[in-house]
């Protein structure tokens, strides 16, 4: 059968999607429209917590093996979404791919943020990269404006130590 998707706060329609495609590639998708699951039958189902262009993305890659991130910019950010919808729907392969699409992200304006976001997630490989960008390449680092960009300071600190002292002395020079 065929499934239509409400996919975030508006609630915005991906339609006709194969429920056996789905139900194939994420063991999620197969415990959902399985049985006893109220999604079984359903004609629509709801998608809340994510947006319709990542929602879109996992959607095409399950159904044709398409992975792509759109255009350069804001490319970190829907990989970062994306590799969060991969790991909620179990589907290691794009996870991965995702991670991959975020380390080469990795520049002057993205590498605090992602620094950030790689101790949230827990992405040592992701963290380790960030961290030696900083350190290597701090005028840039700071000149992009990522380093304001942080929604919490102490944690970059604690993460960069000394190449985030090193960029903050830039700034007054």
């Amino acid at each position: 059968g065929k499934v239509t998707f409400l996919v975030g706060d508006d609630r915005e329609r991906i339609e006709h999607v194969s429920k056996n495609m789905l139900c194939a590639r994420s063991p999620v998708f197969r415990t959902m429209f399985g049985i006893g699951m109220k999604e079984r039958d359903a004609a629509e189902v709801t998608v809340s917590h994510t947006d319709l262009a990542s929602f879109t993305a996992l959607v095409d890659y399950l159904l044709s093996d398409k992975f792509d991130l759109g255009e350069e910019e804001g490319r970190a950010q829907r990989a970062l979404d994306l590799r969060e919808l991969a790991q909620m729907y179990q589907v290691p392969r794009l996870e991965l791919l995702c991670a991959q699409a975020l380390q080469e992200s990795v520049a002057p304006a993205t590498a605090v943020p992602l620094l950030e976001a790689a101790h949230t997630t827990g992405d040592g490989r992701l963290l380790a990269q960030c961290r030696r960008y900083v350190a290597d390449h701090a005028a840039e680092v700071r000149a992009s404006g990522g380093v304001e960009q942080l929604r919490d300071l102490g944690v970059a600190k604690g993460l960069l130590g000394d190449a985030l002292d090193q960029v903050a002395e830039l700034k007054g020079t």
